[in-house]
């Protein structure tokens, strides 16, 4: 008894770890929606952290765009040492015999008595000066509006380029997402295939033994079913490495298991070209992003004009209080000064200048940017003509191929019924297989391509079609 309770306690104890074995690698798959796919990446994107950085950067220039305004104040404190100080102990002394020599005569003269001064000899703190410094500083120009707006503009072109971001990771996260969708369905078609095979072989094995069918026919069925099995568990590994990469995209730690919870249903619009163009063109951010770019390009021309054309008023107030040390009684001295300049760059203004030249390669800049304006204009009407082309074959395709996989399903299951009476061949029952596996997947590539175009579509529009919707 005590061993058979010895045992059932271990019995017990392997059950509960394979249970907790179990547990814990059930929860290590998380099952992810499109939905959550993309706020995994928006939160966790490293791309997308790196645009926020620039977006953050691009604001305090613009938030302390003023701070040009704010003048320039230093603050200084000097112990200076004279190595030699003869020629002002000299005239100090001199001062103090003429000194001494008009006191003696007016004591002469009126009898009171006077006491003269001693001569100052050297000694080391004849040799030190306290010097402090305090001035201001402000310039002001009118090349500093244009740097403000230009600060301004480029922040607002810079929330454009963040927006982009986001919606380029969300279009990419689900056209991967439903990628992946794909290669499931295609595993998983892979595999209902090769357990037909193994079911047929095994029942080619049993029609054998009962000598219903030759050998033949048995090694056949056989070699199809092991032929089929290193395809699909390659087809397998492959759709592994693929789910990695897809986790590593969202940012996911690495190693995260993740199981794909969705169905590639497109949501059918009705759509014109022409139409689209018209309402929604000017929402491309694209096109809002170069906007803004030359708008940007404009400002910094017109600062630099400012700056060349137009004087610049300098304001200046120092404070320099200074003590020396050749007396007991010496006071501090300021020798601050207070000065208003007007300064006006006369070379800036030759149009061989260095200043001039910048300016022309600005306009320079602005010309090819107009100009890219015009050609991304041309462009989003061939892609916006491109995908709603794609929309409509699409559409055809998804129609035609839900037929055709009804006529494939049906000439399967005929040809199944009459594989299992003996009157078909394998080869005939592996080619209904093969059709009606190449229908299903091809539809679901259909799907695939009509949901990706009209990602693309509200992508270059920067417009939702939900209300275009059938």
């Amino acid at each position: 008894m005590k061993k058979f309770f010895i045992a059932l306690i271990f019995a017990v104890a392997r059950v509960g770890a394979v249970c907790a074995q179990e547990q814990d690698s059930q929860e290590k798959i998380l099952t992810l929606t499109v939905d959550q796919a993309v706020e995994c990446a928006l939160k966790n994107s490293w791309t997308l952290k790196s645009a926020q950085i620039d977006l953050e950067m691009k604001e305090r220039a613009a938030k302390y765009s003023w701070n040009v305004f704010l003048p320039t104040v230093q603050v200084s404190g000097t112990a200076a040492r004279s190595t030699d100080i003869d020629g002002s102990l000299q005239q100090v002394n001199s001062s103090i015999q003429l000194a001494n020599a008009l006191g003696n005569l007016s004591s002469a003269i009126t009898g009171q008595p006077y006491t003269p001064q001693p001569l100052m000899t050297e000694t080391e703190k004849y040799h030190w000066a306290l010097v402090g410094n305090a001035s201001a500083s402000l310039n002001l120009s009118l090349a500093y509006i244009g740097q403000i707006r230009a600060a301004k503009a480029g922040y607002e072109g810079g929330k454009i380029t963040w927006e982009q971001s986001q919606k380029e990771t969300v279009v990419n996260v689900k056209k991967l997402f439903y990628a992946l969708l794909i290669q499931q369905e295609a595993l998983a078609v892979q595999k209902a295939t090769l357990e037909n095979a193994r079911q047929r072989a095994e029942q080619a094995e049993a029609n054998y033994r009962n000598g219903l069918i030759p050998e033949l026919r048995l090694l056949n069925a056989q070699v199809t079913y092991e032929n089929q099995r290193p395809e699909v568990e390659s087809s397998e590994q492959s759709l592994n490495q693929q789910m990695d990469t897809f986790v590593f995209l969202i940012g996911l730690p690495v190693g995260t298991k993740i199981q794909l919870e969705g169905s590639i249903e497109p949501q059918f619009v009705n759509v014109n070209s022409d139409e689209l163009l018209k309402k929604h063109s000017e929402n491309s951010l694209d096109i809002r992003s170069l906007q803004s770019n030359i708008e940007v390009l404009k400002y910094n021309l017109n600062a630099l004009d400012m700056a060349s054309f137009t004087p610049a008023l300098a304001l200046n107030y120092g404070w320099q209080p200074t003590k020396t040390f050749f007396s007991d009684d010496s006071k501090w001295t300021d020798q601050g000064s207070l000065s208003i300049t007007l300064a006006w760059n006369l070379t800036n203004m030759l149009p061989f200048s260095a200043n001039r030249q910048k300016a022309k390669d600005l306009k320079d800049n602005l010309t090819k940017l107009e100009l890219a304006m015009e050609t991304l204009k041309e462009n989003q009407k061939v892609q916006v003509k491109k995908a709603v082309d794609t929309l409509n074959q699409a559409r055809k395709q998804i129609d035609s191929m839900g037929r055709n996989i009804t006529l494939a399903q049906r000439a399967y299951d005929s040809s199944a019924r009459s594989y299992r009476n003996g009157t078909t061949e394998l080869l005939d029952l592996r080619d209904s297989e093969s059709q009606l596996n190449q229908a299903k997947l091809g539809q679901l590539n259909q799907k695939f391509n009509y949901i990706s175009a009209l990602m693309d579509l509200e992508y270059t529009l920067n417009t939702d079609l939900s209300s275009y919707k059938e």
